[in-house]
């Protein structure tokens, strides 16, 4: 049992199990507490939400929760292992949405037979919630599931797999380019994968200005290309119009490539063949596409980019999910659109252009200085200004597009 194994289920099983617990916000002490808390007093906000249920937010926790929920059939990088393996993973979202928004989040694993029992589910007990992160579901299921739970849902709901990853991905990759000296309406893409999190990456880098006919992308069978049968819907939708059909033909003179796939699929030949100052995201976990140091020894001229938090340039959907919720409750949005995922994008990309200050120094014991450049083209996790830029700005672009409640911004 290696040291970081034996550290990891130490640390989930001590001093008590699990990451998360409830805490009270209201005083429990006196008799007349527990009259208030519960009986006779209870009733009074009972009565006041029946009348209009828009009074939840102001009597009860609704506006400051988010459920979690999974039914395992994609827990990281592990595959199908069921509803209840995921546990841990939607144990350890909470945990972040609680330390980096201060947002109450609620871990939910559910069994079900179909996908239409899974979504009744989620529909059935969405209410209870300020909103809804979905995670770890396998594709193309996810699709519809969000999909539909967006259409009978009253509250926003977020299917991390997809979107987060998609708003840190093209927030770096707007970055590298631009470092790299390239324009993204003429760069040429190379995603390899095709899941959840490869289409949704690819469809917010066409929303950023990238060309659908710039982009190749690879499932196991090859190029997804137009005389391809049997493509599900979402694949049509990147299935380019050529005559190449392997990675080594597309990659040759690319400009990006986007791994989302498996570890060690990009060679040190492929990384050759792509164009002067390529951008690399080898987003892979815990094993990228090709590891760091072999591209570096490979490439002087690339920017270099994964899902881990030992090598520069970190893709993590921390930097996104608690803030994206943040601004989405706050000016309680009915959706999280397209406005809000891009005013997301956007913000976190031109927080990484911004000086870093030392305080934010000090949390990376192994880090002298950051800088925007090459190797910091994405802010770290532990920067406080990420609430206030990023969800600031999902709260601004939710109010600017109709979709909030609250017409106010916040102040963080």
């Amino acid at each position: 049992m290696s040291d970081i194994r034996q550290q990891a289920l130490d640390y989930h099983e001590f001093p008590i199990p699990g990451k998360t617990a409830v805490c009270l916000t209201k005083p429990a002490q006196s008799s007349h507490d527990l009259a208030l808390a519960y009986s006779p007093g209870v009733a009074e906000p009972v009565r006041e939400i029946a009348v209009d249920a828009e009074n939840a937010y102001r009597y009860t926790n609704k506006g400051n929760t988010v459920a979690v929920i999974s039914n395992g059939t994609a827990i990281l990088g592990l595959g199908n292992l069921g509803p209840l393996a995921s546990k841990p993973v939607m144990e350890g979202k909470s945990l972040l949405f609680k330390r980096f928004a201060n947002i109450d989040s609620t871990d939910i694993q559910v069994k079900h037979t179909t996908t239409e029992a899974f979504i009744n589910t989620v529909e059935a007990i969405a209410d209870t919630f300020g909103g809804i992160n979905l995670e770890d579901i396998k594709a193309p299921e996810c699709f519809e599931i969000e999909q539909e739970l967006i259409a009978r849902c009253n509250v926003p709901v977020f299917h991390d797999d997809q979107h987060g990853t998609a708003i840190v991905t093209a927030a770096g990759m707007l970055n590298a380019l631009e470092i790299q000296g390239k324009n993204i309406k003429e760069a040429v893409f190379v995603c390899l994968g095709a899941g959840a999190a490869a289409i949704a990456c690819m469809t917010m880098i066409v929303k950023c200005g990238a060309l659908r006919e710039n982009i190749y992308m690879l499932d196991r069978q090859g190029v997804i290309h137009t005389r391809r049968e049997n493509l599900n819907q979402y694949k049509a939708l990147f299935a380019n119009n050529t005559d190449k059909r392997t990675l080594q033909d597309v990659i040759e003179g690319a400009d990006a490539f986007l791994g989302l796939s498996g570890a060690n699929l990009l060679t040190e030949a492929d990384i050759k063949l792509m164009a002067p100052n390529p951008v690399i995201f080898a987003c892979s976990n815990p094993d990228p596409e090709i590891k760091p140091e072999l591209a570096h020894q490979i490439r002087d001229d690339l920017i270099m980019g994964t899902g881990r938090s030992d090598y520069p340039n970190q893709v993590n959907n921390v930097l996104c999910f608690p803030f994206i919720f943040r601004g989405a409750l706050d000016v309680r949005a009915s959706v999280i659109n397209d406005e809000m995922k891009l005013a997301a994008v956007y913000a976190i990309a031109d927080l990484a252009k911004e000086p870093v200050p030392d305080d934010i120094l000090a949390a990376y014991p192994n880090v002298t200085a950051l800088e925007f450049g090459a190797d910091y083209v994405l802010p770290k996790p532990m920067d406080p200004r990420l609430l206030v830029n990023v969800a600031q700005a999902v709260a601004k672009a939710a109010i600017d597009s109709g979709v909030a409640k609250i017409n106010q911004l916040p102040s963080y």
